[in-house]
This record gives C-alpha cells, sequence and structure tokens, in this order.
C-alpha cells in the first residue's frame, strides 16, 4: 500500500493578494480505522514549513489526527486503486488468459468422471459382490460334486462284478446267477431291471425279486420264492402249483410233501381260491399232515389228514387264522388217531367226532 497522491493545486486566479483565500480540495477518503492509543508528540515536534505547501507538497487529512503524518502503519490506498473490478470481467480475464480447451481434454475428463462413477459405485457396492461371490462359488463347489459324483458312478469304476443271489431255498442259487451273467460289467447306476426280470421269469419259483446295489462292484438279488399249496392232477401227471395257481412243476406221480388239490371248476375257481386262503393259515406241524384238500364251492373245504385218515371240515375261508388256533386246540386235547372228524366251520363251537 502506497500514500495517497496529493492532487495538483488549482491554477492561481487574481491578484497576488488572493493567495490566502481559501482552496477547495476533494480528497478521496479511506474509511477509517479505530484509532489506536498513542502517547502524544512531544512538544518540539517541528511545524511544517508554510513554504512545504508548494506543488511538490503533500497535502494531509486536516480532520486526520496529528500522528497520522508520522505513524509507520501503511498508508491509505484510494478507492480507485482497490481491486474493485467486477468479477465478470476476472472469469473473462482469466478464461482468456487460460490455454485453449482441446478434445482430447474433454475426453480425458470423461473419462475421469467415468472413473470416478465406477470407483463410487464399487465402494457403495462391496457387500452386496462378495455376497454375490459367495453364492456363486457355493453353487460352483455343488456343481462340481454333482458333477463328479455322476461322472464316477456312471465309469467303469462302479461297474459290476459280482452278482449274489439271496433268499432261495428251493432253487439252486448259482442257476440264477449264471441267468444275470449278462450285467457283468455295466455300471451300477446303469443295471437294466428289464433284463434282470426277463431272465428270472425262467424260474417259476421266483414270485418277486428286489435288486440290491452295494459299490462298487457287487449286485444282490433278493427273490421271494413261490409257497406251493399242492399238486393238482391233470391228464400230463401232477401238477405244484402255488395259492395263484401258477404251475412250478409237473411229475408223473403226487409230489411228496404235498397234498393233492381237488378243486370243482379247476384252477382260478372260488374253490381252488378258499383252499389256498385255507392252508397258508394253517400251522406248519398240521400243514404237513394234509395229503388231500378238496371243495366244490367257496363254503366247503375239506382237509384229510393222511396218518390216521381223518377229515377236518373248515367250510368257507373266513376267520380261517381263528379256525387254525381252535384245531390246534381240539388236537391237542384229542389227537387224530382217536378222532373220525373236525368240524370248526363254526368258530364258536368246534365239533370232533
Amino acid at each position: 500500500m502506497r500514500r495517497p497522491t496529493p492532487l495538483p493545486a488549482p491554477p492561481s486566479t487574481g491578484a497576488a493578494g488572493d493567495a490566502d483565500a481559501p482552496v477547495e480540495v476533494s480528497i478521496p477518503l479511506a474509511p477509517r480505522r479505530p484509532e489506536p492509543v498513542r502517547e502524544p508528540a512531544p512538544a518540539s515536534s517541528p511545524e511544517p514549513s508554510p513554504e512545504s505547501t508548494g506543488d511538490d507538497a503533500t497535502d494531509h487529512d486536516l480532520d486526520a489526527p496529528a500522528w497520522a503524518a508520522t505513524s509507520p502503519l501503511a498508508p491509505v490506498v484510494p478507492i480507485e486503486e482497490r481491486g474493485t473490478s467486477d468479477p465478470a470481467e476476472s472469469d473473462e480475464e482469466a478464461a482468456t488468459d487460460a490455454a485453449p480447451i482441446g478434445v482430447r481434454d474433454v475426453w480425458a475428463a470423461a473419462r475421469a468422471r467415468r472413473r470416478a462413477l465406477r470407483a463410487e459405485v464399487r465402494r457403495f457396492t462391496v457387500r452386496q459382490r462378495r455376497r454375490r461371490m459367495l453364492w456363486i462359488g457355493v453353487l460352483g463347489a455343488l456343481a462340481l460334486l454333482v458333477l463328479g459324483t455322476l461322472g464316477a458312478a456312471y465309469s467303469p469304476l462302479f461297474a459290476v462284478e459280482r452278482i449274489r443271489v439271496v433268499g432261495a431255498e428251493t432253487l439252486n442259487p448259482g442257476d440264477v446267477e449264471a441267468a444275470l451273467d449278462g450285467q457283468l460289467g455295466t455300471p451300477l447306476p446303469l443295471i437294466d431291471s428289464s433284463e434282470i426280470k426277463a431272465a428270472l421269469v425262467q424260474f417259476p419259483l421266483v414270485q418277486s425279486y428286489t435288486l440290491e446295489a452295494r459299490p462298487p462292484h457287487e449286485l444282490v438279488v433278493r427273490i421271494m420264492e413261490r409257497t406251493p399249496i399242492g399238486a393238482v392232477q391233470s391228464a400230463a401227471g401232477y401238477t405244484l402249483v402255488d395259492a395263484a395257481g401258477v404251475a412250478l412243476a409237473t411229475t408223473p406221480e403226487a409230489p411228496a410233501g404235498h397234498p393233492v388239490i381237488e378243486a370243482t371248476g379247476g384252477i382260478g375257481s372260488p374253490a381252488f381260491t378258499a383252499i389256498g386262503t385255507v392252508y397258508r393259515s394253517l400251522p406248519d406241524d398240521i400243514r404237513a399232515q394234509v395229503t388231500t384238500m378238496r371243495a366244490t364251492t367257496a363254503n366247503d373245504v375239506t382237509l384229510t389228514l393222511g396218518g390216521t385218515n381223518t377229515d377236518v371240515v373248515w367250510g368257507n375261508a373266513d376267520d380261517s387264522a381263528e379256525k387254525a388256533v381252535r384245531l390246534a386246540a381240539a388236537m391237542a386235547v384229542r389227537p387224530p388217531a382217536d378222532v373220525y372228524s373236525y368240524d370248526v366251520s363254526s368258530v364258536d363251537a368246534v365239533v370232533v367226532r
């Protein structure tokens, strides 16, 4: 800041006597500052010389304090010399002085803006991305596990190398295993049940079967054999049948250990069905004594105990389990050797003759 420049004195007009006339001077005043407390100037301070009022003299504010002339503070800057320019003019001057903006600068600014936007998006979605990556990892691991398991199961690593038959009593297990040799070398998941069924149909005694795969190389075939109830006489001989009437074997003579069935209407008739139900309800010790089973209808089933030629009048097949219990109790009290017949057609009243 520099001190204000004094205004030039106006040209003198008139005679020399007018030099003492008052001169009007317009001096721009700076805003007043708070006056610091100062000690009064010494009395011996020199007074300004009257001769210093010429053109080279410096005019001072008449209202200013006495210390203003000798103050070491920065001088007051006139308003005209302060920074009072218009902000719009300053922006225009700055734009004029700045370097011209090219296409590369615009592209660089756009890239920087996109980069900053992506950084903000990544910052605010980091948890979501971590959760997504976790789910992707879990699903990927499960998919690999499933694919690996399926690939191993359908590979030769789990091929059938041994077939074991379980449940065969009358049948020879070796014959059944030989009939199933076509499944050897087949992966366990690819076992063809229809081929196994076709092979087991050759054995009439097989009533049902189940397959059990035991990795890595064993196939277990559990079969349930048919239970023959007796032999039906025909022109070809004696045919051993089960309760469903399935022919199991045919021999020229009556098979030992099996009763002869005499059913009116043959296999498939109501009389034959009633005979089969009665036979399966008998205890093993009584069943072994039966040599003949006869029925003309479903309501007149009769059994013959061959050892003593004793008849057992059974009636229909209703309540066969209860009738078998009552028959066993009656035979225990009066053995068949002393009895002509047992009548259990009525469960409530067993008649022994």
